[in-house]
């Protein structure tokens, strides 16, 4: 698992902090100081950080909108802050909805590393010399990104596979990166209410068990499988097959694809394929995942799709999957149907059967607001509907409303919206939503089925049975608990604890108080009495009294104006 350290560790070691003044020297230079201002870092790591030169923003950078400095920020920052920004963007619960475009376009261009290098992953993760897991292996990749690259091999001399090797040492990189980015998160969660809102370190947390799974290729070739299996029967379709006899956790050899890309059109006319056939396969495709399986590819633009001799499509790089449950599915219908007839009540229950939300929304103020949403988008005819504008609107609309849409179910929308944009290229007049009601009316169908209804019957009878199967044992259980005096009830009243702290406050004032009182009281019967030793006839003991009884006095009054607590 990647390793997330206190920081108590970034500022002693000096790897950290060199990269900690490289990540803040960058974040500078992008005209970010007034957050590094609020942030106050020197009081969380070491002085070696006030080394920075300070960087005024370059004229050009001052130009360009906080998301784009944001965008351009993380592509110079390296790979990890670039796989960090491409995993936001699929995240509109977390981030706003200008960003989540924003850093959709962010790009993670990165030099190639060494075949000297290649060869010394291979022979490390298979015991034996490069030579002796493969015939042979192209030296130039023929493709390169941020994790790993890939190289055209063969195995046996006649066979064509394309081999992805993980760049040496980025496990460390992302580790190193992962630490000081947790670090930052928490000192913005506890000193920027309007970051706070936004949990960054719960984010930083979740980036790192999407980046583990990323860098375990084994993941991504069981996902190239179980898709294979969902399309094994359908001739319109490829999946590039694994060879797990020569993948591991750090090398994954595929079936290379002879193909053209989905967004060279010119090549697929001078080829003599049919686009408007490719452009129906490849929408069937999506929504064959998402209706029929569940499991579907998130990231199917342009360039991860190929087209193959007789129009068949072909998708790559499973890095980025996801999954559907029957239920989430069923709802994601519900809405889909209650929208299309105009049913803007039960759209917005269905909505909030499908989000998260920590309060529950105004029912109203959300019908109002989904009946707004239909009008303007169900008033057109299907083909003028812009899938992209209507997802932005709905994810807008969700936000305003504090609305958590699930990842794999914003997931699921990003895909439909890039096939859309594929589809629009290949074929102007296709209309998506329309190509999509069939598969939607069939879905709906299937949950009223005769075969749907008697398995969930069968379900429910099943749980019946364990409930009342299990009743006596439980209860018997729960009486022996009573008995023996070990039976708790726990009470969480909301509010309660800030309850008890305000009435400690109080009691603490009041008792402040009658202490001063008392001071001011004694000393007064002390002077009249002259109680020595005396001062200009005054007593002494009597004066300290008022004096001491003063300052309390002012110490109680600053604390109830400024601070509200003493």
């Amino acid at each position: 698992m990647l390793s997330i350290k206190k920081i108590g560790t970034v500022g002693k070691r000096y790897r950290n902090l060199i990269r900690y003044r490289q990540i803040i020297g960058i974040i500078l230079k992008y005209g970010f100081d007034n957050i590094l201002g609020a942030l106050d870092i020197d009081r969380y790591i070491e002085s070696g950080l006030k080394l920075i030169p300070f960087y005024h923003p370059h004229e050009r950078v001052e130009k360009l909108s906080r998301n784009q400095r944001i965008r351009m920020a993380l592509e110079e920052l390296g790979p990890t802050f670039v796989k960090m920004g491409q995993v936001l963007s699929s995240r509109p619960d977390l981030i706003p909805m200008d960003l989540v475009n924003e850093l959709s376009k962010l790009q993670d261009e990165i030099p190639a590393f060494g075949f000297d290098q290649v060869k010394e992953t291979i022979a490390a993760e298979f015991g034996k010399p490069w030579d002796a897991v493969f015939h042979s292996m192209d030296e130039i990749p023929f493709a390169c990104a941020s994790i790993g690259q890939v190289h055209r091999a063969s195995v046996t001399g006649e066979d064509r596979l394309a081999v992805k090797i993980q760049r040496p040492g980025i496990r460390k990189i992302i580790e190193a990166d992962l630490e000081i980015i947790h670090h930052l998160a928490g000192i913005m969660e506890r000193n920027i209410q309007e970051v706070a809102f936004y949990r960054p370190v719960k984010i930083v947390e979740e980036f790192a068990k999407t980046m583990e799974k990323e860098l375990d290729y084994t993941i991504e070739a069981a996902s190239m499988e179980q898709m294979a299996r969902q399309f094994r029967h359908d001739k319109t379709i490829h999946i590039p097959g694994v060879f797990p006899s020569v993948s591991s956790e750090r090398v994954l050899a595929m079936e290379f694809i002879n193909g053209i890309k989905a967004s060279d059109i010119d090549a697929i006319d001078r080829a003599g394929l049919d686009r408007k056939r490719i452009t129906r396969r490849g929408a069937d495709f999506i929504m064959k995942q998402v209706f029929e399986h569940g499991f579907f590819h998130a990231d199917p633009h342009p360039g991860n799709i190929f087209i193959m001799e007789n129009n068949r499509i072909c998708p790559v790089d499973f890095g980025m999957t996801g999954f559907l449950d029957i239920s989430t599915r069923e709802l994601f219908v519900d809405i889909i149907h209650a929208v299309a007839t105009h049913n803007a009540r039960r759209a917005a229950r269905v909505l909030c059967d499908l989000c998260d939300y920590e309060t529950h929304p105004d029912m109203i103020r959300l019908e109002k607001d989904v009946a707004l949403f239909i009008s303007v988008h169900l008033t057109k005819s299907l083909k003028d509907i812009k899938t992209s504008r209507m997802v932005n609107q709905f994810i807008g609309l969700c936000t305003l409303h504090s609305l958590r849409i699930p990842p794999d179910l914003f997931l699921m929308m990003k895909a439909f919206v890039s096939v859309e944009n594929v589809a629009r290229k290949l074929d102007p007049d296709f209309n998506m939503l329309g190509h999509a009601a069939p598969y939607v009316t069939t879905a709906r169908f299937l949950k009223f089925s005769p075969s749907k209804l008697a398995e969930e019957m069968m379900e429910l009878a099943r749980e019946s049975y364990k409930l009342i199967q299990h009743l006596p044992t439980d209860t018997l259980e729960i009486l022996r608990l009573v008995r023996q005096g070990k039976m708790k009830l726990l009470i969480d009243i909301q509010g309660l604890d800030k309850l008890i702290v305000h009435q400690d406050q109080t009691s603490n004032r009041i008792s402040f108080s009658i202490i001063i009182a008392a001071l001011i009281l004694g000393s007064a019967i002390v002077i009249n009495s002259d109680v020595p030793p005396m001062l200009f006839g005054v007593s002494v003991i009597g004066i300290a009294g008022f004096l001491a009884a003063g300052i309390m006095g002012i110490w109680l009054l600053v604390a109830i104006v400024k601070k509200g607590r003493l």
